[in-house]
Formats: structure tokens, sequence, C-alpha cells
């Protein structure tokens, strides 16, 4: 199995300035699904991924999920890419919240102590995660390079499931991963995900 491709940033470390990052060289470098199961697979992560038709509503996504590796009781998110409001400065966020979480955008941004935030473009998810619009993921922070993205991660998600549920890239397959797997992964690619403590669903 090959190792892990070199990214732009990475090149110059030895010596020299390191080029200028744009959004045409990640889309340019962006992993593919099969690449970042490699990835996985190398690093000795459990993971069982499903291919199935392309889901674009929570409906065709939980009428696949007795097929899945935890059936119903395994964990589903859903998933908040947020730049700073104003295109200020500082990195983009991405939230994975328990798909059942409701939480406003701004509430979001006070517990993570994020400042103010908004929606980020989809132009955005393509340069920064290399995915598009319906396929957001943790699993995207391959692309990312680190301290471009802060990623929180609801932690009732990741503490109440024996396995998450993500899209490897694309919205035609799902993988299944432990908790800790997922944040081992994130850690290898020099990422440092953040439990994100929300207060329960009223009522």
């Amino acid at each position: 199995m090959g190792l892990p491709r070199a990214r732009p940033w990475e090149a110059g470390r030895r010596g020299g300035r390191m080029p200028a990052i744009t959004g045409d060289m990640i889309r340019t470098m962006a992993e593919t699904p099969a690449g970042l199961l490699a990835r996985l697979a190398a690093l000795g992560i459990e993971a069982i991924t499903t291919e199935h038709a392309p889901v674009f509503t929570v409906a065709e996504s939980q009428a696949l999920r007795a097929k899945l590796p935890g059936g119903t009781d395994g964990g589903h998110s859903k998933n908040l890419f947020l730049r700073p409001a104003k295109a200020g400065p500082g990195p983009h966020l991405l939230a994975v919240l328990e798909e059942t979480r409701q939480v406003s955008v701004n509430a979001l941004a006070r517990a993570a102590g994020a400042g103010r935030v908004e929606m980020a473009p989809a132009a955005a998810l393509q340069d920064l995660l290399g995915v598009l619009p319906g396929a957001v993921t943790p699993f995207g922070m391959v692309n990312a390079p680190p301290g471009a993205v802060r990623i929180v991660l609801d932690a009732g998600l990741m503490r109440d499931h024996a396995w998450v549920h993500f899209h490897p890239l694309v919205n035609s397959m799902t993988t299944a991963i432990r908790p800790a797997g997922l944040l081992r992964f994130l850690e290898s690619l020099g990422h440092r995900p953040e439990p994100l403590e929300l207060p329960p669903p009223a009522g």
C-alpha cells in the first residue's frame, strides 16, 4: 500500500520558503474515497464501508441504516461548515453534531468559543475539505491543512455509540468507524479534534 501523497504545504520544509496554498492546489490534490480508506487501513483503524445509491435527504439516509454496522443504533451526524463572519480572520469551523441535535449557529459558535460565524459557501467546501454539498464529513479533514479548519465533535455522538457513520468524501458510500478510530485518524493528519459538550435536547 503506497504512502500518503506529499501535500503542497509540506514541500519545502527542508529549506526555502513553503509555497502559498491555494484552493486550486487543494482541489488538485484532494484525496479520493479509495485513498481515504487506504489511509484508514494503513493505520489499522477498523472501518466498514457500504456502497449505495447517492443520498440527498435524511429520509433516504434513514432507509439505509438497517444495513449498516450498529443498525439503527449507530451514530449519525449533521455536519456544519462555518467561517468567521464577514470573511474575518481565523480558521473555518467544522461542527460534527448528533443528527437530532437542535442548536442555532450562534449558540453553537458560543459553545465552541468561535466568535461570530456564518455558513461557509460551497467553494470553501471544495477548497478546504475537497467535498461537495451533501457530502460534508469529518473525513474531509484529510484535505485540510492543519490549522486551516478547526473541528469540534458533539461529545454525545462520540460517547453514546459504538459506531459512528460518515460519508467517505462522496454521498454514495457510508463508512462506519469507531469513535476512537476517528479521533486517531484526525490526529494522524495533524488536526486537534475537540469534544463539544452541548445541552440535551429540550423535552
